[in-house]
């Protein structure tokens, strides 16, 4: 890879980039795309830590990914501005830099369903294990087939970023080829036949579903990213995807504990403690005791600032040690994984009970529970429905009336019969667009409208 080639104007839905200005440059314009997009503002309602939070100060998917999206233009403006001065590129300002990772960190969860990861597990159970299973023989290609019981937020989000966007019936949020290969965390497909590099970090996941691979390659491609060896469908990550990814995890870490703080999930005294042992020489007592005890919340806020102050600056080291190994595809593994042996301890103590106090606390799991079942019973609803749409056609509503009234609540392109027949590619593509209607859903409409549909009478 070449920092040169890395940075494309070019959008998908394009035939040639809009000018730039040093006003607003296209990579710019990336990040007002996502605020402006209906998905991105339906991450409000969508899960990070605690499903359908009774607390308002709780983060939501949106304020999370808001907030990643501000660490990550640190970070990006800040090994930008030393990566232009290590290599003499003279075409490149560290703002691109910094533009291009706030518009990814800020799209880095726009594909996820509702109810967090419990909703692509319900997705994924749905054909694994569900009524979904049914499909398996018509649908045939293992490649396709993975992509359903192994449903991937991370390639869903691809897909929004990229195709027409099928729940609002408006053109796609088409963002430049660079913010969206930072974007893939995970360049490679669901099927993966070479198990040589299953050590990286890059591989642990899928970044794309089938259907995309032609344009997944067509940009990888253009920003000169070679194919792992031995594989047509993996990628080397982009980059500043290392960056996106830093500022998601020391977003959480730090974040998510903090909410579990809020509500107590996690001990006080713990869990300050263990924020200032990772604040290191960025905390001062001095301050700290000035805030009062009076004044928790205020005091809890001044640890995290301090502490994601000191870990983005590790970060930035972090790259910066390694980047001729990023550059040349040698290394391939999260950033926190090289930090200083001194905040190994402590991450790993908030990243431990996070796990066991909040993402497996009894309230969360009960919610995410009642969701795997929404999710599940939506997906058999909508696509039975259009099945029976397919089948008899005019004749639907005198046939199935039940499935005539939940077709009614799909997206006009999905009510209508899908070409060809009922099998194989065709069958593949009708279902994953039904999956992404369902996984772009909100946590309270998804429960409200499976209320309404299991409340439908049908006529006697």
């Amino acid at each position: 890879m070449q920092w040169s080639t890395l940075f494309s104007e070019t959008r998908p839905g394009d035939s040639s980039p809009r000018q730039t200005s040093e006003d607003r440059t296209n990579f710019e314009r990336d990040f007002d795309r996502v605020v402006f997009s209906s998905a991105f503002r339906r991450l409000q309602d969508k899960t990070q830590v605690i499903p359908l939070p009774d607390n308002d100060f709780v983060h939501t998917r949106l304020t999370h990914s808001l907030e990643v999206s501000c660490v990550g233009r640190s970070l990006g403006k800040m090994v930008g501005r030393e990566i232009i001065a290590r290599h003499n590129l003279k075409n490149l300002h560290s703002s691109d830099f910094g533009a291009v990772v706030a518009a990814a960190a800020l799209a880095h969860d726009i594909g996820n369903p509702p109810f967090g990861h419990s909703g692509e597990a319900a997705i994924s159970n749905y054909f694994l294990n569900g009524n979904g299973k049914r499909f398996q023989a018509d649908i045939g290609h293992e490649t396709l087939w993975q992509d359903l019981v192994n449903f991937e937020g991370n390639a869903n989000g691809f897909r929004l970023l990229t195709a027409y966007d099928q729940s609002t019936g408006g053109g796609s949020i088409n963002l430049t080829f660079s913010s969206l290969a930072a974007f893939a965390k995970y360049p490679t497909r669901s099927h993966k036949t070479n198990t040589e590099h299953s050590w990286r970090g890059s591989q642990k996941k899928y970044g794309y579903f089938a259907a995309d691979q032609p344009l997944f390659e067509r940009i990888f491609t253009e920003l000169g990213i070679e194919k792992l060896p031995g594989t047509d469908y993996a990628w080397h990550r982009h980059p500043l995807a290392f960056l996106v990814e830093a500022a998601d995890d020391i977003c959480y870490r730090i974040i998510d504990f903090e909410d579990g703080l809020r509500i107590r999930l996690i001990d006080t005294r713990e869990g300050t403690e263990l924020l200032k042992a990772v604040a290191g020489k960025f905390y001062s007592e001095e301050r700290f005791n000035r805030i009062g005890n009076d004044n928790v919340s205020e005091q809890r806020g001044y640890l995290r600032a301090v502490c994601i102050s000191r870990l983005i600056d590790e970060a930035f080291t972090a790259f910066m040690d390694h980047e001729s190994e990023i550059i040349s595809g040698r290394f391939d593994k999260a950033l926190l994984k090289v930090f200083p042996t001194e905040l190994e301890q402590p991450l790993k103590k908030i990243n431990e009970l996070s796990v066991n106090n909040i993402y497996k606390s009894r309230s969360v799991l009960e919610i995410e529970a009642a969701g795997f079942n929404v999710v599940a019973e939506l997906l058999d609803l909508f696509i039975n429905a259009t099945i029976d749409k397919k089948e008899f056609g005019e004749n639907l509503k005198s046939k199935k009336p039940y499935s005539e009234k939940i077709l009614s609540i799909l997206p006009k392109s999905l009510q209508k019969p899908f070409a060809g027949e009922p099998q194989g590619h065709d069958l593949y593509l009708h279902i994953l667009r039904i999956c992404e209607f369902v996984a772009g859903m909100t946590d309270t409409y998804a429960v409200n409208i499976y209320r309404k549909l299991k409340g439908i009478e049908l006529p006697r």
